[in-house]
């Protein structure tokens, strides 16, 4: 396992030579995404009725908006960057859906790999691409017919001219790391990135041409990884994670990009982006006062206290009889001290920070144009 490690960083370090000479472009008619919670605007709540309840939206849209955070996602902010309206959820029906600059296909506790029955979501990456492939379908059939429903869904054009945004795998890493030791957790990696490699290849045979694709963030700085696995102290590091778990997502991250770079040598008439999500997360996290934020590991919504304020017996805005007294889990005065929300989930505050770290351009291969600027209209 050693030798591969030291495999991959030579690897690694040889790409950062060889830059890639393309820019990206950051404005799109369309986007359509794929993912787990961290940029789900619905799907999970409407699919299988999962609880996102108060206060969870209580930010920013004043009530629960399906969305596992108090209130907008990384996803919200970069498509208000490109002057879109929010991503509606594929899954969610109901209240007349506009899917005519894109389709938010993402669910919360989706993972990579096929998920199985003890999964929290049934929508895993293969799931969800055949879903497009549907939805896609769908949509030509519909708009060939004619009947007015051009507002309402994109035009055939911008499945080619959209940018496909990817955000998952952490639950992958998660998940593994309850039933297996850390270096199965590693040697799975391979084979979770061969599926993510085949759901992308479905999806560019479909016509897309511009990959926007986020690494994983530092897993082992949530406060629930941190309450599970970090009871003994040899296993935390100085800012008081889970080595374990951040050596993983390190490791797949260092994968990830390698797969970026052989799709874009596939893929000649692509843009395929890697974005180094996990390095703007542990920075904030590592730096978090200088950014503002009072709490870099403590949870927003928890029960419990400091230092972690998570307690796995009673998620955020439940009431509970726990050991015989009634009690709830309530959120904290102001999340934009906050970096973490809920125990897995970023705040709006901290999704915000690292949405304009994102879009400086300095952590995409290849880099973002410098003559571009973004202005963020901030709803706070």
């Amino acid at each position: 396992m050693a030798l591969m490690i030291s495999y991959l960083h030579i690897l690694t370090l040889i790409s950062l030579f060889n830059p890639l000479v393309q820019t990206v472009n950051f404005s799109y008619p369309a986007v359509f995404n794929f993912g787990d919670s961290n940029s789900d605007t619905g799907g999970l709540a409407a699919a299988i009725a999962f609880p996102v309840n108060s206060p969870n939206g209580q930010t920013y849209f004043l009530k629960p908006s399906g969305r596992f955070c108090d209130g907008r996602l990384i996803v919200d902010f970069l498509v208000d960057a490109m002057d879109l309206p929010l991503l509606n959820a594929y899954l969610d029906s109901v209240g007349a859906p506009n899917f005519g600059t894109g389709c938010n296909f993402a669910t919360g506790g989706s993972t990579i790999l096929p998920a199985n029955a003890a999964s929290t979501s049934p929508f895993s990456f293969g799931i969800q691409v055949a879903q497009f492939l549907r939805f896609k379908a769908r949509v030509l059939e519909l708009l060939a017919k004619g009947k007015g429903l051009e507002k309402f869904l994109p035009p055939e054009d911008y499945f080619k001219k959209g940018l496909y945004m990817f955000d998952i795998g952490q639950n992958d890493l998660d998940g593994a790391f309850y039933s297996t030791s850390e270096d199965q957790v590693l040697a799975l990696i391979p084979t979770i990135l061969q599926e993510f490699e085949s759901g992308v290849k479905k999806l560019y045979e479909q016509g897309a041409r511009q990959f926007w694709i986020h690494n994983t963030g530092p897993l082992g700085c949530l406060p629930r990884i941190i309450a599970t696995f970090g009871n003994n102290s040899s296993k935390i590091d100085e800012l008081g994670c889970v080595s374990s778990h951040n050596r993983a997502a390190t490791l797949f991250n260092l994968q990830l990009h390698g797969l970026c770079r052989k799709l874009q040598s596939q893929f000649l008439d692509a843009n395929v982006t890697y974005v180094d999500v996990f390095s703007i997360k542990l920075n904030l996290i590592s730096n978090s006062s200088q950014y503002g934020f009072a709490h870099f590991i403590t949870a927003c919504c928890g029960y419990g206290g400091p230092p972690l304020n998570y307690d796995s017996r009673i998620s955020c805005g439940q009431t509970k009889s726990l050991n015989g007294t009634l009690v709830t889990s309530k959120p904290c005065n102001d999340t934009r001290e906050y970096v973490n929300w809920d125990g897995n989930h970023y705040t709006e505050a901290a999704n915000l920070h690292i949405s304009s770290q994102i879009l400086t351009g300095k952590y995409s291969d290849p880099l973002l144009s410098d003559s571009m600027q973004f202005i963020f209209r901030s709803k706070f």
